[in-house]
């Protein structure tokens, strides 16, 4: 078995949460390889910009999943292995990246996101992030 170790971004902007669509009409969060030399936090800022063209800042890791599923075109078995991080952008424009087979996305509300997103190991994460995220910014907003 294939294991690629990857990063990710759960991101917020005020009440929603950033999701896309890839090709395979999947709703999914922003995510990609580490490759050697790259640390998980460039990772998670990178890939929330390639893959929806947005301009986000880390918060704080968030959790980890793990998924695996066959690869067709590799003919074997491929585990996935993503370190998550909260992140927060002011700007909730979207351009999802149709060059990387995302069709369509944005921020969307957390009930709506919920109804969309198509993995559950997701919907728990956006639902832990978002709860971790409220609290972040009620704290924050004592300091200000």
């Amino acid at each position: 078995m294939l294991t690629r170790i990857c990063a990710g971004g759960v991101v917020f902007c005020d009440d929603r949460v950033l999701i896309l669509k890839n090709d395979k009409e999947e709703w999914v969060l922003p995510k990609g390889i580490i490759r050697p030399g790259k640390l998980a936090q460039e990772v998670a800022i990178d890939r929330v910009k390639v893959e929806a063209g947005v301009n986000a800042k880390i918060i704080s890791p968030v959790g980890e999943t793990c998924y695996e599923f066959y690869s067709i075109t590799r003919q074997k078995p491929v585990c996935n292995q993503i370190t998550w991080f909260l992140m927060e952008t002011s700007n909730d424009k979207c351009t999802p990246n149709s060059e990387l087979g995302f069709t369509e996305g944005g921020f969307y509300k957390i009930q709506e996101a919920m109804l969309k997103i198509t993995y559950s190991q997701d919907k728990s994460l956006v639902n832990l992030s978002y709860k971790k995220y409220v609290e972040f910014k009620e704290k924050d907003e004592v300091f200000v």
